[in-house]
Order: C-alpha cells, then structure tokens, then sequence
C-alpha cells in the first residue's frame, strides 16, 4: 500500500539496488554515443579481445574482460561528469544525502554489428530517471504528465486529509474531553455499584443484630422496612445508571463516528493505493531474445517485491531487445558507500539480486546461451576428507574449502553423505554442527544419537571452544577487538545476510591480529555466538572490521577460495569426559 510521506515511500520503493564487484579506472572518456540509443563505443582498444562463448550468468559471476573495459569507462565518466549532482559518500564535501548505486554495463553488438556498451543505474539517479549516458527504466513513473503522477496527486490529499483530521485542534480537543469525561462517568458508575455492595453489606448486618434484640412482632416490621430501602436504592441506582451510561454511550458514539471517518479516508486511501500498485505492477513489462513479453504480475508469485524491475540488469536487457542489440555480456558494480544494513564495497562488482531479479532475468535470458550456473556444479569432486581423530564413540574431520556439510537442493555430495556411506551402522544426525560450504576446517561428527545430543548440549551450552584463522583485506589498525553486529537473512536475497537492529539476532565474535603482511590482515576469530555467515558479515561489514576475507563472493571479492578456516575445536568427550583440544593450521 501507498502510504505517508507524500507517497515517497512508494516511489523510493521503486528505486531499489540489485548488486555487483571490482574496481577498474581509466582517466578518459568516450564521446562517441548515439544519444537516442544509449550505444557507447568503446575507448579502449579490444580489437584483441575475443567476445564471449556464452552470455554472463547473472547470479554468479566473473565480469568478461570486455564488461570490466565498459565498466571501467563507465566509473571514468562518474568519476568528472557535471551533467547531474548525487552525494554518492565518496566526496565529504558533497552536498545532499547520501545514497551509494549500482549500476550496470552491457556490452552489445549493435545492428551494424559494432560492439558497445550500454550503462544503466539501478532506480533513479539525481531524483530522477532521465539522464542522456543511462538507459530509461522498463516504465518510468517519473514523468509529470503519466498517471502515476497523477494518482500520487489524489494520494497525496487523501493523506492531507487524514492527517488534518488525525491532527486538527477540534479532534485532539475531544480527544481529551473524551477521556476526561468517559473515566469520569465510569468512575462514577462503578462508584454507584460499589455503594449498592456496601448498602447490602448495611442492611445484613442491621438484620444479623434485629435477630438478637427485636421480638418477632418488632422483627417482621424491621425486615419490611429493610425491603423498602432496598428496593428504594435499587431503583435510584438504576436510575442513577441508565442516564451515566446514555452520556457514556453519547459521548462514545460521537467518538466513534469521528475515529469511523478517518477509518473509511484510511480504507478508501488503501483500496486506491493497491489499485493504483496493481495498475502499476502492469506497466512492467519484460521482453526476451525470442520477443515474448511477460508482465511483471506473471513473473512473480503474489505480489512483486518493491523495487521489481527497477535493477540496472533487466533496465538493460530491455533496451536492448528493444534497439535490436544482440547481448554480449553484463557486469553490475557498486558506486559510493555502503547502506547501513547490507554490505557493498566501492567498485566491487555484484551478482543480480535473487528476490526481485531472479525471475524477471529468468524469463528475459530465456531462449539466450548463458554461462553454466556454477553452483549446479559439485564442488567436491575429487575432494577427499581427510579424519584427524576418531574412537569409537566420534570422529572429526578437516573439510576441504568449497564443500558442502549437509545436502543442498541440487548437489547430494557432501560431508553427511560421504561419512553416512563410510559408516552405514551410525546412527542419528552424524553431523553435530555446520561449516559453510566456502569454510575449510574442522567439523564434528557423532556416531550415535546419544553422542550427538551430548554434543549438541555442548554447543547450545556455548562450553565447546571455537577458533577459526582468516585472511582479510587491507591492514587493520586495532590488534584485538569485538564485533557486535545483530544479523538476519536478507529476505530479497538469500543467503546473504544484513545486519539489522531491529529483527537481527544477537552476533558476538571475538577477534585478534596475528599477521599484516602486502595490505593483508591474518586474524584469530572467535565466535562467541553462531549465526549464519557471522564471520564473514563482521569482518566486511563498515560497523565491523570493514575488512572482507579475501576470496569472500558474497561480501567482497572472489578468490581461488575462501580464506576462512576453522582451526581449533575444544570439547568434552561425551563418554570419557576428558578435554580433546583438537587443532589442524591452514593451508594459507
């Protein structure tokens, strides 16, 4: 629904980041662009460059070296453009609010065969959606004479008239006076009960000392006089009732139909600000190499994300389906800082986002040739797992990098399935905790059910000692710290993670620099909670360390691996009781 703030919120809501990484530069600035079509020749030279088998897999990628040479010219042109002004909190001089992008190259032939680039932003830049270098949004909803802006116009005064009503003197004044008046009416009602309670009480204990001190003669004419003041009081109290509850019922009907007139504005305001986002939601409309054109509405089970369709990538994609360009290859970086919650490094290049590029890119790369998707691959082919210690009750192993712990959706190989076939007479879970797959390191593994619900105690008790070794990027200037960062999964694209104040759980990680070496920080982590990719997320995010682990592809920069290992696990033994402290270094 659109609410408050001038309808804002909903136009901001359109102007979401999808996300990409790496940085390239170059201090000049192509001027050969076809102003209508948004094709830009490339400076550099690529005459040497072979084009690409397969276009780019968006949600997993390396940027082609022809996107990074688009990318780079891109960032040239950012970096000395005056055609529009955007705090993007690079310049601390800069003027306005700060608001990182994401923008977005791909490289094109066009119809002539020529190959060049088209940019885009993702969402509005400098407020709005015009610019002469970027190609226009699937729909704009910008524009002044559209109908969105006109609606927005109706909105807007029905906001205006809910807030003058919610805030005019008259209605707080009531306000007020209603409830001065009802707590006064209601005190004065259950005054009256209390009074009738304590006239009954009166009259018993009257009667209680009759029966003692009054002859039955004397008696039946005291009873009769107690009957008559009883009913006398009865009546006043009802009396006294019936008018306070019609003032209280006055005073409350005329509340009500003031608070109902706001209801119905608010209900009315509702009703026309989710037909205003369906009639919305239908100008979005996706193209494809095969020319099929599929609304936004289709793409989407229920109702789209906010921001659906406002990515740089599908902003590009359409144009070029519709000029007739034949796709090359995509790359997508990050301009500026960072927002609070997610993480985005300046110039890193970002993978589309799952939750509202995921099915709109589906269907527009249909009928396409696209790069394999990496992660339907095994990646633990090959891989052996190698044990550091077993008896008869667990055993622990030392898991490879870019290995998965338990199943996924697609690829069964993995530490549970390799240990359930080596060991077919164990019983229970087997593995007692998690590593990420990208994680090396040392993983626990019961034998029975009851050895891993001891463990499991131990890990839900926090007595199990953790240790894990990284390799960050950039020099930290502390040798020792802690981030305390609440985590939770980011909804519009999982796995990934934000750190969130308000819904994020508590995430505590203990750390400690060992090595600096070539602009690289080797540290000790210590979790003190386990949340998901909490090391990671404290070690890239701005709040935490502001250091990514390198070869980290969801939070920083890929690598040959992940430079993260779990190194040291201290436990008690379920059966022995003995302290096993078991360490194995890593391979970097």
């Amino acid at each position: 629904m659109l609410k408050r703030g001038k309808i804002i919120l909903f136009q901001k809501a359109f102007v979401f980041l999808c996300e990409f990484n790496g940085v390239l530069q170059i201090n000049h600035l192509s001027k050969t662009e076809d102003v209508k079509t948004f094709f830009t020749e490339f400076i550099a030279d690529i005459t040497a460059i072979d084009l690409p088998d397969k276009f780019t897999f968006p949600f997993y990628y390396r940027p082609h070296e022809l996107a990074k040479i688009a990318a780079t010219e891109l960032q040239a042109y950012l970096k000395t453009q005056d055609d529009w002004t955007h705090n993007f909190g690079i310049d601390p001089a800069a003027d306005g609010m700060v608001i990182g992008k994401m923008f977005g190259v791909l490289v094109v032939q066009n119809r002539e065969k020529k190959l060049g680039y088209l940019a885009a932003v993702s969402g509005k830049l400098a407020g709005k959606n015009d610019h002469d270098r970027f190609v226009p949004p699937v729909f704009d909803m910008l524009t002044t004479d559209g109908f969105f802006h006109q609606e927005v116009q109706v909105l807007n005064k029905m906001n205006d008239e809910v807030e003058r009503l919610e805030n005019s003197p008259a209605f707080l004044d009531f306000q007020t006076h209603y409830a001065t008046e009802h707590k006064k009416l209601t005190e004065l009602l259950e005054n009256a009960r209390l009074a009738q309670v304590e006239g009954r009480k009166n009259r018993k204990a009257r009667r209680e000392a009759a029966h003692l001190s009054l002859s039955n003669e004397a008696l039946d004419h005291f009873e009769s006089q107690l009957v008559k003041e009883s009913l006398h009081q009865k009546h006043l109290y009802k009396q006294f009732c019936t008018e306070k509850k019609k003032e209280l019922h006055t005073l409350e009907l005329e509340m009500k139909q003031r608070i109902d007139r706001i209801k119905q504005l608010k209900a009315d305001r509702k009703k026309y600000s989710n037909d205003l986002q369906q009639r919305l939601f239908d100008q979005y409309s996706f193209l494809n190499t095969e020319g099929n054109v599929k609304r936004l509405t289709e793409l989407f089970d229920g109702i789209p994300p906010s921001g659906a369709g406002e990515c740089a990538a599908p902003k590009l994609l359409q144009h070029a389906f519709q000029e007739g360009y034949k796709p090359v290859a995509l790359a997508e970086f990050w301009w500026g800082a960072s927002p609070k919650s997610e993480i985005r490094k300046h110039g890193f290049y970002y993978p589309a986002c799952h939750g509202k590029c995921k099915p709109i890119l589906t269907h527009m790369l249909s009928g396409m040739e696209v790069d394999e998707n990496p992660m339907l691959k095994n990646p633990a082919e090959g891989k052996t797992l190698p044990i550091v210690f077993e008896d008869a009750h667990l055993l622990v192993v030392n898991k490879p990098a870019e290995f998965l712990s338990v199943p996924g959706k697609t690829i069964k190989d993995c530490v549970y399935e390799r240990i359930k076939k080596e060991y077919p007479h164990a019983s229970g879970p087997l593995i007692v905790h998690r590593l990420d797959m990208s994680t090396s390191g040392l993983l626990l593994i019961a034998k029975s059910l009851e050895i891993h619900k001891e463990l499991q105690k131990q890990f839900i008790e926090r007595t199990i000692k953790k240790r894990y070794v990284a390799l960050l990027e950039g020099t930290l200037a502390e040798d020792y710290g802690t981030v305390d960062l609440p985590l939770r999964v980011d909804l519009d694209d999982r796995p990934r993670q934000l750190v969130c104040a308000e819904h994020g759980k508590h995430a505590k990680t203990v750390w400690r620099v060992l090595e600096r070496k070539d602009n690289r920080t080797k540290v000790h982590f210590v979790p003190i909670t386990g949340r998901t990719h909490q090391l990671r997320v404290h070690a890239a995010h701005a709040l935490g360390l502001d250091a990514p682990i390198v070869g980290d592809d969801l939070y920083g920069a890929p690598s040959d691996r992940l430079y993260l290992h779990a190194e040291l696990l201290e436990f008690t033994h379920p059966v022995t009781k003995k302290t096993l402290k078991i360490h194995v270094s890593p391979d970097f």
